[in-house]
């Protein structure tokens, strides 16, 4: 899903809501746009949002849009920054608000970090707050976090990093990338956009304790009983699957369809997320779409479809992550880990 809003697309730039023109709320700069020029050494204490499902024209999952979506939840935001009246007025409410903009249209608001057309919205679906499609809500207390990949404990800022440099590859912006633009940047774990991004996500926090692991995490996984061996995949099977069932919103040549103001994210393509990112992986990439697509109807693709699908995508062309050398040097390397026998 490069998305400015959540839309119809499938993954981060997959296969549901993606590269769209921002909602209205987004696209507009406020003039309360955080001065972030040192905000490495800001004092900003955020204040997590309370969650109240009483105005909802549905019914929540918790604090969540339910998986099983409709016209009315597809693209709703039960807790929106931009217009909690709490946070008028203050550093820390600018801070978070910038944080959800970056959040919902990457590329417009962090281009020089986004040389590619996938925002954050486009992986974690209405805004990080819908079950089974990534959701962060009550994550940001799990940090620190060991990450495999790296081999040590990550900081949320770290998480945000690596987001930056994989699923939106970040690396291909700088002169001699692959990007048209030579202007980028990498990020850093004190850079403002991240330290945003950090502030949007601590106030999606609610009322969860710090620890307190939120039990819809980690949930987009087919269970390993029905994971088919990599061998047995055929990326044909998974081409005439995404042809039945994705093509409408992503197109056959999987760059995204303009329905209305919304997009669908580059599928593969120098747009899309590079070789290093999580959805590179096809079991990882399979649980996504299991439980995430299509967009309006989630849950319709058996595991053995999603797996298909997932083996077709990876099998088209995509960005080269420059370090994958670094990654998994003290743990064994996921065995759907496929781009590192390249």
């Amino acid at each position: 899903m490069s998305c400015r809003t959540p839309a119809v697309f499938l993954f981060a730039g997959l296969l549901g809501a993606g590269a769209c023109s921002a909602p209205e709320d987004v696209a507009v700069r406020s003039d309360e746009a955080p001065d972030v020029t040192d905000a490495a050494s800001a004092d900003v204490d955020i204040v997590p949002t309370v969650f109240d499902a009483a105005s909802r024209p549905y019914e929540l999952n918790g604090p969540l849009v339910p998986a099983t979506v409709s016209m009315v939840s597809a693209w709703d935001i039960p807790n929106n920054p931009l217009t909690d009246s709490t946070l008028e007025g203050t550093e820390a409410g600018a801070r978070v608000r910038w944080g959800y903009r970056l959040f919902m249209d990457t590329p417009g608001e962090a281009p020089q970090l986004t040389p590619g057309g996938v925002s954050c919205g486009n992986c974690h679906l209405n805004a990080g707050q819908r079950e089974l499609a990534l959701p962060l809500v009550g994550s940001a207390g799990m940090f620190p976090e060991y990450n495999r990949r790296a081999g040590r404990d990550f900081t949320l800022a770290d998480r945000i990093v690596g987001c930056f440099m994989r699923s939106q590859n970040a690396p291909a912006g700088l002169p001699g990338g692959s990007s048209d633009a030579g202007a980028g940047v990498l990020p850093e774990p004190t850079s403002d956009e991240v330290l945003a991004l950090v502030a949007y996500l601590e106030w999606l926090q609610g009322g969860f304790a710090a620890g307190e692991n939120p039990p819809w995490r980690k949930q987009n996984r087919i269970p390993t009983e029905n994971l088919i061996p990599l061998d047995q995949l055929d990326p044909e099977v998974g081409a005439a699957l995404f042809t039945e069932h994705c093509t409408q919103c992503h197109g056959e040549d999987g760059q995204g369809v303009q329905i209305g103001d919304k997009k669908a994210g580059p599928m593969w393509g120098p747009g899309s997320w590079n070789d290093g990112a999580g959805a590179a992986r096809v079991y990882t990439l399979a649980g996504i779409i299991r439980y995430m697509m299509p967009y309006l109807n989630p849950g319709v693709l058996t595991d053995e479809e999603a797996q298909q699908i997932s083996a077709f995508i990876p099998s088209q062309p995509r960005p080269a992550y420059p370090h994958k050398d670094q990654d998994y040097l003290t743990e064994p390397r996921p065995i759907d880990a496929v781009y590192y026998d390249r």
